[in-house]
Protein backbone atom coordinates (compact mmCIF):
# COMPACT_ATOMS: atom_id res chain seq x y z
CA UNK A 1 0.00 0.00 0.00
CA UNK A 2 1.37 3.40 -1.02
CA UNK A 3 -0.18 6.60 0.29
CA UNK A 4 0.24 10.11 -1.06
CA UNK A 5 -0.29 13.00 1.37
CA UNK A 6 -0.73 16.40 -0.31
CA UNK A 7 0.17 19.37 1.86
CA UNK A 8 2.85 19.69 4.52
CA UNK A 9 1.42 22.30 6.87
CA UNK A 10 0.07 21.46 10.33
CA UNK A 11 -2.02 18.52 9.11
CA UNK A 12 -0.08 16.65 6.42
CA UNK A 13 2.89 15.50 8.57
CA UNK A 14 0.47 14.15 11.19
CA UNK A 15 -1.39 12.16 8.50
CA UNK A 16 1.93 10.82 7.21
CA UNK A 17 3.06 9.83 10.71
CA UNK A 18 -0.15 7.92 11.41
CA UNK A 19 0.05 6.03 8.09
CA UNK A 20 3.69 5.10 8.75
CA UNK A 21 2.66 3.31 11.96
CA UNK A 22 0.86 0.73 9.80
CA UNK A 23 3.34 -1.99 8.84
CA UNK A 24 1.30 -2.78 5.72
CA UNK A 25 2.04 0.67 4.32
CA UNK A 26 5.06 0.29 2.07
CA UNK A 27 5.56 4.01 1.44
CA UNK A 28 4.13 7.38 2.35
CA UNK A 29 4.95 10.30 0.08
CA UNK A 30 4.51 13.72 1.62
CA UNK A 31 4.22 16.34 -1.13
CA UNK A 32 4.15 20.12 -1.03
CA UNK A 33 4.87 22.99 -3.39
CA UNK A 34 7.38 24.50 -0.98
CA UNK A 35 10.51 22.53 -0.14
CA UNK A 36 10.92 24.50 3.07
CA UNK A 37 7.67 22.98 4.36
CA UNK A 38 8.95 19.51 3.53
CA UNK A 39 12.21 20.20 5.34
CA UNK A 40 10.28 21.18 8.46
CA UNK A 41 8.24 17.98 8.24
CA UNK A 42 11.38 15.89 7.71
CA UNK A 43 13.03 17.35 10.81
CA UNK A 44 9.88 16.63 12.80
CA UNK A 45 9.41 13.05 11.57
CA UNK A 46 13.05 11.93 11.36
CA UNK A 47 13.19 10.33 14.80
CA UNK A 48 9.72 8.80 14.65
CA UNK A 49 8.91 5.15 13.86
CA UNK A 50 8.54 4.39 10.16
CA UNK A 51 10.61 7.32 8.91
CA UNK A 52 12.58 5.06 6.52
CA UNK A 53 9.38 4.54 4.49
CA UNK A 54 8.73 8.28 4.09
CA UNK A 55 9.45 10.03 0.79
CA UNK A 56 9.38 13.80 0.27
CA UNK A 57 8.33 15.33 -3.03
CA UNK A 58 7.95 18.89 -4.25
CA UNK A 59 5.04 19.29 -6.65
CA UNK A 60 3.06 22.13 -8.19
CA UNK A 61 -0.48 20.77 -8.37
CA UNK A 62 -1.24 23.11 -11.26
CA UNK A 63 1.20 21.09 -13.42
CA UNK A 64 -1.01 18.32 -14.77
CA UNK A 65 1.57 15.91 -16.13
CA UNK A 66 3.80 15.87 -13.05
CA UNK A 67 0.82 15.72 -10.70
CA UNK A 68 -0.93 12.82 -12.45
CA UNK A 69 2.34 10.91 -12.71
CA UNK A 70 2.89 11.23 -8.96
CA UNK A 71 -0.68 10.21 -8.17
CA UNK A 72 -0.48 7.16 -10.42
CA UNK A 73 2.32 5.77 -8.24
CA UNK A 74 0.07 5.60 -5.16
CA UNK A 75 -3.03 3.70 -4.08
CA UNK A 76 -4.86 6.46 -2.21
CA UNK A 77 -4.54 10.20 -1.70
CA UNK A 78 -4.99 12.21 1.49
CA UNK A 79 -5.56 15.93 0.85
CA UNK A 80 -4.48 18.49 3.45
CA UNK A 81 -4.70 21.45 1.09
CA UNK A 82 -5.96 25.04 0.98
CA UNK A 83 -9.43 25.23 -0.51
CA UNK A 84 -8.36 27.08 -3.67
CA UNK A 85 -6.10 24.26 -4.89
CA UNK A 86 -8.39 21.31 -4.14
CA UNK A 87 -10.32 21.35 -7.44
CA UNK A 88 -7.41 20.99 -9.90
CA UNK A 89 -5.71 18.39 -7.70
CA UNK A 90 -8.93 16.41 -7.31
CA UNK A 91 -9.50 16.43 -11.07
CA UNK A 92 -6.03 14.93 -11.50
CA UNK A 93 -6.83 12.22 -8.95
CA UNK A 94 -10.07 11.37 -10.72
CA UNK A 95 -8.24 11.14 -14.04
CA UNK A 96 -5.89 8.61 -12.45
CA UNK A 97 -8.81 6.77 -10.76
CA UNK A 98 -7.30 7.27 -7.32
CA UNK A 99 -9.56 7.55 -4.24
CA UNK A 100 -9.38 10.91 -2.49
CA UNK A 101 -9.79 11.49 1.25
CA UNK A 102 -9.98 15.18 2.10
CA UNK A 103 -9.69 16.90 5.47
CA UNK A 104 -11.90 19.69 4.20
CA UNK A 105 -14.15 20.52 1.20
CA UNK A 106 -13.72 22.00 -2.26
CA UNK A 107 -15.05 25.51 -2.82
CA UNK A 108 -18.86 25.59 -2.77
CA UNK A 109 -19.14 26.93 -6.33
CA UNK A 110 -17.12 23.95 -7.65
CA UNK A 111 -18.75 21.25 -5.57
CA UNK A 112 -21.57 20.10 -7.86
CA UNK A 113 -19.35 19.77 -10.91
CA UNK A 114 -16.67 17.86 -8.98
CA UNK A 115 -19.25 15.53 -7.44
CA UNK A 116 -20.63 14.71 -10.88
CA UNK A 117 -17.12 14.12 -12.25
CA UNK A 118 -16.36 11.74 -9.37
CA UNK A 119 -19.55 9.80 -10.06
CA UNK A 120 -18.83 9.63 -13.79
CA UNK A 121 -15.25 8.48 -13.12
CA UNK A 122 -16.34 5.89 -10.56
CA UNK A 123 -13.89 7.32 -8.03
CA UNK A 124 -14.56 7.45 -4.30
CA UNK A 125 -14.14 10.98 -2.92
CA UNK A 126 -14.60 11.44 0.85
CA UNK A 127 -14.67 15.14 1.77
CA UNK A 128 -14.73 16.57 5.27
CA UNK A 129 -12.99 13.53 6.76
CA UNK A 130 -11.51 15.03 9.92
CA UNK A 131 -12.96 16.00 13.26
CA UNK A 132 -15.55 18.59 12.13
CA UNK A 133 -16.72 17.84 9.63
CA UNK A 134 -16.02 14.16 10.04
CA UNK A 135 -16.07 12.62 13.50
CA UNK A 136 -18.91 14.87 14.63
CA UNK A 137 -21.29 13.61 11.91
CA UNK A 138 -20.05 10.02 12.29
CA UNK A 139 -20.86 10.10 15.99
CA UNK A 140 -24.20 11.79 15.34
CA UNK A 141 -25.24 8.86 13.15
CA UNK A 142 -23.87 6.36 15.68
CA UNK A 143 -25.99 7.80 18.49
CA UNK A 144 -29.08 8.38 16.34
CA UNK A 145 -29.17 4.76 15.22
CA UNK A 146 -29.46 3.64 18.84
CA UNK A 147 -32.83 5.39 19.16
CA UNK A 148 -36.11 4.50 17.53
CA UNK A 149 -36.90 8.18 17.05
CA UNK A 150 -34.58 11.19 17.26
CA UNK A 151 -36.12 14.53 18.19
CA UNK A 152 -32.98 16.58 18.86
CA UNK A 153 -29.35 16.55 17.69
CA UNK A 154 -26.80 19.01 19.01
CA UNK A 155 -23.15 19.00 17.93
CA UNK A 156 -20.47 21.14 19.52
CA UNK A 157 -16.82 21.05 18.51
CA UNK A 158 -13.78 23.30 18.39
CA UNK A 159 -10.07 23.76 18.90
CA UNK A 160 -8.84 26.23 21.49
CA UNK A 161 -5.42 27.28 22.79
CA UNK A 162 -4.57 25.96 26.22
CA UNK A 163 -3.63 29.49 27.31
CA UNK A 164 -5.96 32.07 25.69
CA UNK A 165 -4.43 35.46 24.95
CA UNK A 166 -5.73 38.75 23.50
CA UNK A 167 -7.23 39.86 21.24
CA UNK A 168 -9.46 36.82 20.57
CA UNK A 169 -8.23 34.10 22.92
CA UNK A 170 -7.75 32.03 19.78
CA UNK A 171 -5.01 30.44 17.65
CA UNK A 172 -5.26 29.07 14.10
CA UNK A 173 -4.96 25.37 14.91
CA UNK A 174 -5.93 23.99 11.49
CA UNK A 175 -3.42 25.79 9.31
CA UNK A 176 -3.30 28.56 6.73
CA UNK A 177 -3.12 32.29 7.25
CA UNK A 178 -6.82 33.18 7.04
CA UNK A 179 -9.01 33.17 10.12
CA UNK A 180 -12.10 30.94 9.86
CA UNK A 181 -14.48 33.86 10.31
CA UNK A 182 -17.47 34.16 7.99
CA UNK A 183 -20.08 36.87 7.57
CA UNK A 184 -22.95 34.81 6.16
CA UNK A 185 -25.69 33.04 8.07
CA UNK A 186 -25.43 29.56 9.52
CA UNK A 187 -28.16 26.90 9.55
CA UNK A 188 -30.09 25.13 12.27
CA UNK A 189 -33.07 22.78 12.36
CA UNK A 190 -36.15 24.29 13.94
CA UNK A 191 -39.53 22.54 14.01
CA UNK A 192 -38.26 20.06 11.45
CA UNK A 193 -37.08 22.65 8.93
CA UNK A 194 -33.60 23.84 8.02
CA UNK A 195 -33.57 27.59 8.70
CA UNK A 196 -30.97 30.35 8.54
CA UNK A 197 -29.70 31.76 11.83
CA UNK A 198 -27.14 34.52 12.40
CA UNK A 199 -23.62 33.16 12.72
CA UNK A 200 -22.12 33.77 16.19
CA UNK A 201 -25.63 33.78 17.70
CA UNK A 202 -27.16 31.21 20.05
CA UNK A 203 -24.26 31.49 22.47
CA UNK A 204 -24.36 28.98 25.30
CA UNK A 205 -21.91 28.14 28.06
CA UNK A 206 -20.78 24.58 28.74
CA UNK A 207 -18.13 22.88 30.84
CA UNK A 208 -15.65 20.14 30.04
CA UNK A 209 -13.89 18.24 32.80
CA UNK A 210 -10.28 19.31 33.12
CA UNK A 211 -10.80 22.31 30.83
CA UNK A 212 -13.43 24.50 32.44
CA UNK A 213 -16.10 26.73 31.00
CA UNK A 214 -16.22 27.47 27.28
CA UNK A 215 -18.84 28.85 24.92
CA UNK A 216 -20.47 27.53 21.76
CA UNK A 217 -22.30 29.42 19.00
CA UNK A 218 -24.03 28.69 15.69
CA UNK A 219 -21.57 27.66 12.97
CA UNK A 220 -23.98 25.78 10.74
CA UNK A 221 -25.91 22.50 10.74
CA UNK A 222 -24.74 20.44 7.75
CA UNK A 223 -27.82 19.66 5.66
CA UNK A 224 -26.64 16.25 4.43
CA UNK A 225 -27.19 14.87 7.95
CA UNK A 226 -30.91 15.07 7.24
CA UNK A 227 -30.42 12.51 4.46
CA UNK A 228 -29.69 9.80 7.05
CA UNK A 229 -32.67 7.53 7.71
CA UNK A 230 -32.14 7.82 11.46
CA UNK A 231 -32.45 11.65 11.34
CA UNK A 232 -35.26 12.16 8.82
CA UNK A 233 -37.74 13.05 11.55
CA UNK A 234 -35.44 15.44 13.39
CA UNK A 235 -37.29 18.37 14.97
CA UNK A 236 -34.41 20.41 16.44
CA UNK A 237 -30.75 20.43 15.42
CA UNK A 238 -27.69 22.60 15.82
CA UNK A 239 -23.97 22.53 15.14
CA UNK A 240 -21.93 24.98 17.15
CA UNK A 241 -18.27 25.92 17.35
CA UNK A 242 -16.50 25.94 20.71
CA UNK A 243 -14.22 28.78 21.80
CA UNK A 244 -13.18 30.36 25.08
CA UNK A 245 -15.90 32.64 26.54
CA UNK A 246 -16.20 36.07 24.90
CA UNK A 247 -15.06 35.07 21.41
CA UNK A 248 -18.49 35.25 19.75
CA UNK A 249 -19.23 38.74 21.10
CA UNK A 250 -15.94 40.08 19.71
CA UNK A 251 -16.39 38.49 16.30
CA UNK A 252 -20.01 39.64 16.11
CA UNK A 253 -18.75 43.22 16.35
CA UNK A 254 -16.27 42.59 13.52
CA UNK A 255 -19.14 41.16 11.50
CA UNK A 256 -21.38 44.17 12.16
CA UNK A 257 -18.56 46.49 11.07
CA UNK A 258 -18.27 44.65 7.74
CA UNK A 259 -14.75 43.44 8.50
CA UNK A 260 -15.56 39.81 7.67
CA UNK A 261 -16.56 40.61 4.09
CA UNK A 262 -14.34 39.80 1.12
CA UNK A 263 -16.13 42.43 -1.00
CA UNK A 264 -13.59 45.19 -1.71
CA UNK A 265 -14.15 48.72 -0.47
CA UNK A 266 -12.55 51.88 -1.77
CA UNK A 267 -9.82 53.28 0.50
CA UNK A 268 -8.32 56.44 -0.99
CA UNK A 269 -8.72 55.04 -4.48
CA UNK A 270 -7.44 51.55 -3.60
CA UNK A 271 -9.75 48.52 -3.56
CA UNK A 272 -9.26 46.67 -0.27
CA UNK A 273 -10.88 43.45 0.98
CA UNK A 274 -11.84 44.06 4.65
CA UNK A 275 -11.40 40.37 5.53
CA UNK A 276 -7.96 40.12 3.93
CA UNK A 277 -6.88 43.24 5.79
CA UNK A 278 -8.24 41.79 9.03
CA UNK A 279 -6.39 38.51 8.42
CA UNK A 280 -3.15 40.37 7.76
CA UNK A 281 -3.52 42.38 10.96
CA UNK A 282 -4.54 39.48 13.19
CA UNK A 283 -2.42 36.63 11.83
CA UNK A 284 0.72 37.54 13.81
CA UNK A 285 -1.40 37.41 16.97
CA UNK A 286 -3.22 34.13 16.21
CA UNK A 287 -0.46 32.11 14.52
CA UNK A 288 0.51 28.97 16.43
CA UNK A 289 3.94 29.44 17.97
CA UNK A 290 6.30 26.61 19.03
CA UNK A 291 5.43 27.19 22.67
CA UNK A 292 1.65 27.13 22.06
CA UNK A 293 -0.50 24.16 23.07
CA UNK A 294 -4.06 23.36 22.06
CA UNK A 295 -7.12 21.37 23.10
CA UNK A 296 -9.81 19.86 20.88
CA UNK A 297 -13.29 19.50 22.37
CA UNK A 298 -16.26 17.62 20.96
CA UNK A 299 -19.71 16.87 22.33
CA UNK A 300 -22.56 15.23 20.41
CA UNK A 301 -26.00 14.91 22.02
CA UNK A 302 -29.13 13.18 20.73
CA UNK A 303 -32.49 13.11 22.46
CA UNK A 304 -35.33 10.86 21.44
CA UNK A 305 -37.22 7.66 22.15
CA UNK A 306 -35.82 4.22 22.91
CA UNK A 307 -38.11 1.32 23.87
CA UNK A 308 -40.82 3.68 25.05
CA UNK A 309 -38.46 5.80 27.16
CA UNK A 310 -37.16 9.26 26.45
CA UNK A 311 -33.38 9.00 26.27
CA UNK A 312 -30.45 11.42 26.09
CA UNK A 313 -27.30 9.92 24.56
CA UNK A 314 -23.92 11.67 24.43
CA UNK A 315 -20.45 11.15 22.96
CA UNK A 316 -17.70 13.41 24.25
CA UNK A 317 -14.00 13.82 23.45
CA UNK A 318 -11.30 15.96 25.04
CA UNK A 319 -7.90 15.77 23.38
CA UNK A 320 -4.66 17.62 24.19
CA UNK A 321 -1.46 18.60 22.40
CA UNK A 322 0.94 15.66 22.11
CA UNK A 323 4.02 16.65 24.11
CA UNK A 324 5.91 13.52 23.09
CA UNK A 325 5.47 13.77 19.32
CA UNK A 326 4.88 17.50 19.05
CA UNK A 327 1.59 17.27 17.13
CA UNK A 328 -1.21 19.70 17.86
CA UNK A 329 -4.41 18.15 19.14
CA UNK A 330 -6.25 19.44 16.09
CA UNK A 331 -3.74 17.71 13.80
CA UNK A 332 -4.13 14.48 15.78
CA UNK A 333 -7.90 14.22 15.69
CA UNK A 334 -8.22 15.56 12.14
CA UNK A 335 -5.29 14.07 10.24
CA UNK A 336 -5.19 10.74 12.09
CA UNK A 337 -8.88 10.23 11.25
CA UNK A 338 -8.28 10.88 7.55
CA UNK A 339 -5.24 8.60 7.54
CA UNK A 340 -7.11 5.70 9.14
CA UNK A 341 -10.00 6.08 6.70
CA UNK A 342 -7.59 6.29 3.74
CA UNK A 343 -6.07 2.94 4.69
CA UNK A 344 -9.53 1.40 5.01
CA UNK A 345 -10.25 2.57 1.46
CA UNK A 346 -6.93 1.26 0.14
CA UNK A 347 -7.64 -2.15 1.69
CA UNK A 348 -11.09 -2.25 0.08
CA UNK A 349 -12.92 -2.09 3.42
CA UNK A 350 -14.76 1.09 2.40
CA UNK A 351 -16.10 1.20 -1.12
CA UNK A 352 -18.17 3.50 -3.24
CA UNK A 353 -18.11 5.97 -6.08
CA UNK A 354 -18.76 9.67 -6.23
CA UNK A 355 -18.66 12.19 -3.42
CA UNK A 356 -19.61 10.38 -0.20
CA UNK A 357 -19.47 12.02 3.23
CA UNK A 358 -17.78 9.90 5.94
CA UNK A 359 -20.81 9.27 8.14
CA UNK A 360 -22.43 7.40 5.22
CA UNK A 361 -19.50 4.96 5.18
CA UNK A 362 -18.43 4.57 8.80
CA UNK A 363 -20.88 2.76 11.04
CA UNK A 364 -21.01 -0.54 12.88
CA UNK A 365 -17.76 -2.57 12.65
CA UNK A 366 -15.99 0.09 10.58
CA UNK A 367 -16.77 2.76 13.17
CA UNK A 368 -15.54 0.44 15.91
CA UNK A 369 -12.35 -0.06 13.91
CA UNK A 370 -11.85 3.70 13.57
CA UNK A 371 -12.44 4.25 17.29
CA UNK A 372 -10.01 1.46 18.19
CA UNK A 373 -7.27 2.85 15.94
CA UNK A 374 -7.74 6.35 17.31
CA UNK A 375 -7.49 4.90 20.82
CA UNK A 376 -4.09 3.47 19.90
CA UNK A 377 -3.09 7.07 19.14
CA UNK A 378 -4.37 8.21 22.55
CA UNK A 379 -7.64 9.71 21.28
CA UNK A 380 -10.59 8.49 23.33
CA UNK A 381 -14.37 8.96 23.34
CA UNK A 382 -16.74 8.75 26.28
CA UNK A 383 -20.27 7.55 25.59
CA UNK A 384 -23.09 7.99 28.11
CA UNK A 385 -26.86 7.69 28.22
CA UNK A 386 -29.64 8.54 30.62
CA UNK A 387 -33.41 8.70 30.85
CA UNK A 388 -34.97 12.15 30.72
CA UNK A 389 -38.37 13.45 31.68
Amino acid sequence: MKILVLGSGLMGPAAAYNALQDSKVMQVTLADMHYGQLELAESKLREMPGFARLALQTVDLQQWTLTTRLMAEHDVIIAALPTHIIAPALRAAMAMRRPWIDLTWPAQNQLDALAQQATDAGVLVIPGCGVEPGLTEIMARHLAEQLERVDELHIKCGGIPTAPAPPLGYKIVFGGRRLPLRPYDAYAVQEGELVAVPRYSGVERLTFEGVGEVEAWHEGFVPWLLELDSLRGLKTGSQKTIRWPGFAAKVAVLKELGLLSDDPVDVDGVQVSPKRLLDALLYPKVQMQPEDRDITLMRVDVIGEQQGRRRHLRVEMVDHYDETLGFTSMARVTAFTASIVARMVARGELQGAGLVTPEKLLSGPRLAQLVDELALMGIHFTETGLDVE
